[in-house]
């Protein structure tokens, strides 16, 4: 059609209504407009939904709010899928029963940095703002690990929370089941990896200790986690369901790192307890003869793979599924559990890619995302629907935010 109307055009033929001499070279000035105007409206859609969602302008930039976009895993079976932030489906948790947890106690390692920044004035530059609260550095730390505290006591509130802590350290938490037990050690920011694997062993061998002693009554399961994650659903379960490994590790398919530290689960039986501290000592030992150059990041979850990896019977292959597994390493019954239910973290990286699973347990909010932990949080607290929640963290997770 275009092509007849250019011959016609360079034949000298006039069509109705147009003078040969400034009509056609109107209509030739026009043609080009033509032709790329369905290209141009395509353009100003897209331009449309990019500022929609207010992407930082700047590659590399780090949002300073909540950035939503798509999606991942819509259309995918035993995925969460999403409109916004509103849950289209509902997840398979069993969170909300008030005799959850009762058996159970988390175990994290926190201390503090700077704590003179209490009596000087705040900068500006320091501040960030989540929501309609301001925090300083120590403030939005405190902050996180309260949100920390806070889902525990929503999914699983009869649970403790233990915080292990530098015993130099000002930390104070006034909550009902938590409790602060500082443990002696090194407690640097280059040493904090390495610290925590030796308050975990500290912790576990004092509570071998109690057990010896009788001291101890109701048997509790222990839960070793980072202060970063949100609790969704009942853990409980998970010593009922897997009914005799003595600690539970996460993997994901990662060749270098398959193994996350940041979630660590020890049956409260005399030999679970022994032999997860048996274990530990082992993972410490790798980390100080092999990985002390990595010592301020990334050395636990190398020294835990090493362990696992140098048993002679195991297969690495079974990384690459996300199924749970259980192992017989140097003694230990270990249970190996799927990162992408028990410690899922949003799309950022670890190659969750895939969307949320409706069975999640566990939301890691690693490095960067945990401003992100501090919004939903407080969004959870202003609609108590867990599933418009995670589809809140899920449109979130591929934006870097500013701490």
């Amino acid at each position: 059609m275009m092509r007849t109307i250019v011959d016609e055009l360079r034949s000298g033929t006039q069509f109705p209504g147009m003078k040969m001499g400034s009509g056609w070279r109107r209509f030739l000035f026009l043609l080009p407009v033509m032709i790329f105007l369905p290209y141009l409206l395509s353009v100003l859609e897209l331009h449309q939904f990019s500022t929609t969602v207010d992407q930082p302008k700047k590659h590399g930039m780090k949002a300073k709010h909540l950035v939503l976009g798509p999606v991942a895993g819509q259309g995918l079976d035993n995925r969460l899928h999403c409109k916004g932030t509103k849950a289209l489906n509902k997840t398979q948790t069993a969170s909300g029963s008030l005799n959850s947890g009762e058996n159970v106690a988390f175990v994290t390692v926190f201390t503090i940095y700077n704590t003179s920044e209490n009596n000087i004035e705040k900068r500006s530059s320091d501040l960030v703002i989540v929501g309609n609260t301001s925090y300083s550095k120590l403030e939005r730390s405190i902050a996180i690990l309260d949100s920390f505290i806070k889902f525990i006591q929503v999914a699983m509130p009869l649970s403790n929370v233990i915080i292990l802590t530098d015993p130099e350290s000002d930390l104070h938490i006034d909550k009902e089941r938590v409790t602060t037990l500082p443990i002696q050690g090194e407690y640097s920011r280059d040493r904090l990896m390495l610290q925590r694997i030796r308050s975990y062993i500290a912790f576990l061998t004092a509570r071998l200790e109690e057990r010896n002693k009788h001291v101890q009554g109701q048997m509790k399961h222990y839960i070793f986690t980072d202060s970063d994650i949100a609790v969704v659903d009942d853990l409980g379960q998970l010593f009922d369901k897997y009914s005799s490994f003595h600690l539970a590790l996460t993997f994901r398919n990662n060749k270098d790192q398959p193994l996350n530290s940041g979630f660590i689960a020890v049956r409260g039986t005399a030999e679970g307890l022994q032999r997860a501290k048996e274990f530990l000592e082992e993972v410490l030992e790798a980390y100080t003869l092999r990985y002390m150059k990595a010592s301020r990041m990334l050395g636990d979850q190398l020294a835990l793979a090493w362990v696992v990896r140098s048993h002679p019977s195991f297969d690495p292959r079974r990384f690459s599924k996300a199924k749970a597994f259980s192992e017989e390493i140097n003694g230990a019954s270990i249970l190996f559990l799927p990162c992408a239910l028990y410690n899922w973290t949003p799309p950022e990286g670890a190659g969750q890619f895939h969307g949320m699973p409706l069975d999640v347990k566990v939301v890691h909010f690693k490095g960067s995302r945990k401003r992100l932990m501090l919004e939903a949080w407080n969004f959870f607290h202003s609609s108590l629907n867990l599933d418009d929640m995670l589809c809140l963290v899920l449109g979130s997770g591929r934006t870097k935010y500013d701490f």
